[in-house]
């Protein structure tokens, strides 16, 4: 038999078996997030330690992505797809709709908690617009890049990657729309640009980030006031493809010629990268009026990095008949005129599409 201290012994340790068993069943799941990789600088590898600035973007594969930052397995359960393996700049307009309809329909998927989607720097700022038009749902859909290859010294990828994560698999993320995480802040995917090309605080807001990861914790600060993802009218379920939309550059002694080119191109319309106020110089105003005659939508943004453009100044929008892009660059413009125009070809109602995204 068993003595009175060794029975009691046994029955403390089954207790605390039995404790450390409940706990661990208590404990709240980590959250389940995919990482789909597109390629970009993140992916990329350069000769050397030295090389940030030269290198072959678009080499490294998802699953190693994935692996070179173990510290993922910490903050959630990860698996990861390969959609793209190639730079940014070759998106093209079937490549979004694509990859947004992957996005759909995994956030469709009850074993899913977020998204990660790994991109090229160029044109990560209109694809998470994209995403932040078209993809309905209150799931955390979260865009991340790197300004360095991970070969490189002081790479920004791991981090950045780590931070994307933690923010795609916060309960907190949910219901902000598309969100960027670069160089430890949390911006909307509407909102955010590339605004400096060798630098690691290559993005920014001109309204500012949403908030900041700092050491796997989240902090916000503000709430995007546009419509997006859950709110928005555009569902990508129900786009298959993207009108043509182009964009002419203003400047001093432009040749009209770029506009006609537009034209012959089959473009639905035309964003005018203006000088200013989205300003058009006296000599193409007749020009874009011809056009806008023969159908051509014609949208004024500005070539300025901040600001935004104003109805009637500069040029009287109401009698030609033309759009202002707000406080969308011209490249976001760009987006949201081919969403907008699967719906509509009526200018008054782009108009207050873009007064609403």
């Amino acid at each position: 038999m068993l003595s009175r201290s060794r029975f009691l012994s046994r029955v403390f340790a089954l207790t605390l078996g039995l404790s450390a068993a409940l706990a661990i069943a208590q404990a709240p799941a980590k959250p389940r997030v995919v990482i789909l990789a597109t390629g970009g600088t993140i992916a990329g590898a350069g000769a050397t330690a030295t090389n940030s600035a030269t290198y072959q973007a678009a080499k490294v594969p998802v699953d190693k992505l994935i692996a070179g930052v173990p510290e993922l397995a910490d903050v959630a359960q990860v698996r990861g797809e390969q959609v793209f393996q190639i730079a940014s700049e070759s998106f093209t307009n079937d490549k979004l709709v694509t990859l947004a309809k992957r996005v759909s329909a995994l956030t469709k998927d009850a074993n899913v908690d977020g998204i990660v989607i790994t991109h090229g720097t160029d044109t990560l700022e209109e694809t998470s617009f994209f995403l932040n038009l078209v993809v309905h749902s209150d799931k955390p859909v979260v865009v991340v890049g790197s300004m360095r290859p991970g070969t490189s010294m002081s790479a920004d990828g791991m981090l950045n990657l780590y931070n994307a994560v933690v923010v795609a698999g916060s309960a907190q993320s949910r219901g902000k729309g598309v969100l960027v995480t670069m160089n430890d802040e949390i911006h909307s995917g509407r909102d955010v640009g590339k605004r400096i090309n060798i630098k690691t605080n290559a993005f920014s807001s001109q309204w500012g980030p949403l908030g900041m990861v700092v050491e796997g914790q989240t902090y916000w600060f503000r709430l995007p006031a546009k419509r997006h993802t859950l709110n928005s009218e555009f569902d990508i379920d129900s786009i298959e493809a993207l009108p043509d939309v182009q964009i002419v550059y203003g400047s001093g002694n432009m040749s009209l010629e770029l506009y006609d080119a537009v034209q012959r191109s089959g473009a639905k319309a035309i964003v005018h990268a203006g000088t200013g106020n989205g300003s058009v110089a006296g000599y193409a105003v007749d020009k874009l009026k011809a056009l806008r005659s023969q159908g051509l939508q014609v949208i004024r943004s500005s070539r300025v990095g901040d600001g935004f453009v104003i109805r009637n100044s500069e040029q009287p929008d109401d009698k030609y008949d033309w759009v202002v892009g707000h406080d969308l660059n011209p490249q976001k413009a760009k987006i949201l005129a081919a969403v907008a125009l699967t719906k509509t070809n009526d200018s008054k109602e782009l108009q207050r599409i873009f007064w609403s995204y």
